[in-house]
């Protein structure tokens, strides 16, 4: 009973994260050329939108572990689901940008209690034993609903003669969010003390520990290096995905062809999270961060050089599966740097900040990218500028790294050191 209550859970994370990343987030470049060419507004200005959804992701995520302990999940994803609808609903009827200003910060209150956080929250209390791989096979799901997704919305926005098909797209993913969200809400609960007895003395993989309070946490300075390198992490990767299915469609890459290579994408997605959870578990951070972390570089490489000769196209498809290594470097890397460099003590407030700052990351990148495009008329110029910002990133999150091995190996000795006290005055 306890293993199938467990199940049930990771199965509604599962369809959770389908709906509301796959079908909110994963194709949102699908619908921002339709939306300035139909509207007649310029892509920086329409771009503050997602800037206004990733800030109030940001704050929302600040205050993750206070409202956690004060609602329970159950309501907070029930108060995201809403939110998601009013959402995509604002974004079908608005004319104007202020119209899709609301809609943003509708979209960033939902997606903040509904995916990365409270699926790291249910999946640390429900699965303590193999955090990382689980949360690769949850988090999967959004390469898997982005793919389909992809082939429903497509059609919808672009049907031919008609410049406002993306109205009825949106309203169809409303639809979608109201029954899953229904499903969600009477399947999910906190885990009882009896649920977690069963699996709580297994094995654990990865590299749990128990950790260090977040005032000490405060003082290290490798806090702050983890925090400027999610925020930069989470400015560039944003930047480019975001843009990419507008990029290709400038420099001449067939909408269909387009629509095609972002579901390659989104599915390859679905086994790089996977796959990268379980790369955690089994060879731990310094390894999987490299790993995402010199793929970004690649990806970067390979969108500057896409175009509509055969070369370009093939970078296209090469973007769309390299780029989904690098991806989780924004999604379950996060909530696992949160445990792997701060421990069990005060992972959720260390991972809500985490989380907020990689969110404002997102929202200095997307329209700063798109500004350079209205100035430019092309979005190359500031790809060079996000490769070196990468390469940076990856030099800082490594002395991150080397800084809490060292605070672990302290705390573990002196733990240690207690114990055998404790033992001899017995």
């Amino acid at each position: 009973m306890k293993r199938n209550r467990r199940t049930a859970v990771v199965a509604v994370c599962f369809l959770m994260v389908l709906t509301t990343l796959g079908f909110c987030s994963s194709n949102k470049g699908l619908y921002l050329s339709a939306i300035t060419e139909a509207l007649g507004l310029k892509r920086s200005l329409f771009a503050v939108n997602d800037s206004i959804r990733f800030i109030t992701s940001a704050v929302v995520s600040l205050f993750f572990g206070s409202m956690i302990r004060k609602f329970g999940p159950r309501k907070l994803i029930a108060a995201g689901f809403l939110s998601l609808i009013a959402s995509v609903i604002t974004y079908s009827v608005s004319n104007t940008i202020p119209g899709f200003y609301l809609g943003g910060a509708l979209l960033g209150f939902g997606l903040a209690w509904t995916t990365t956080s409270m699926v790291g929250y249910l999946i640390g209390k429900w699965c303590p034993g193999n955090r990382g791989t689980i949360m690769g096979f949850v988090l999967a799901a959004n390469g898997i609903g982005g793919a389909v997704a992809a082939q429903i919305v497509s059609p919808i926005i672009y049907q031919e003669g008609n410049a406002f098909g993306y109205r009825s797209a949106y309203r169809l993913v409303a639809l979608i969010l109201l029954v899953s969200g229904l499903i969600v809400v009477s399947v999910v609960r906190e885990p009882e003390k009896s649920d977690t007895a069963a699996f709580s003395g297994k094995k654990r993989r990865g590299r749990q520990w128990t950790g260090i309070s977040f005032r000490e946490a405060e003082h290290r300075p490798y806090f702050y290096i983890a925090v400027a390198s999610v925020f930069l992490t989470g400015m560039v990767l944003q930047s480019v995905n975001g843009v990419g299915a507008a990029h290709m469609r400038d420099v001449g890459l067939d909408p269909a062809f387009v629509a095609n290579v972002w579901s390659i994408h989104s599915l390859v997605l679905a086994g790089a999270k996977f796959f990268t959870g379980f790369l955690y578990d089994k060879k731990g951070m310094r390894i999987t961060i490299l790993f995402c972390q010199i793929l970004a570089l690649a990806s970067i490489l390979s969108m500057i050089f896409v175009g509509a000769t055969p070369a370009g196209k093939t970078l296209a498809a090469v973007y769309c599966i390299i780029s989904s290594f690098a991806l989780p470097l924004e999604t379950i890397m996060v909530p696992l740097i949160a445990s792997d460099l701060f421990g069990e003590k005060a992972y959720a407030k260390i991972m809500g900040i985490l989380l907020a700052f990689n969110t404002g990351g997102y929202a200095v990148g997307s329209p700063l990218t798109n500004l350079v495009y209205d100035r430019t008329g092309s979005y190359v110029p500031m790809f060079y500028v996000l490769l070196g910002i990468m390469a940076v990133v990856i030099v800082l999150f490594q002395i991150a790294l080397h800084k809490a091995e060292l605070v672990r190996a302290a705390v573990e000795k002196d733990a240690f050191n207690n114990v055998s006290e404790s033992k001899q005055e017995n």
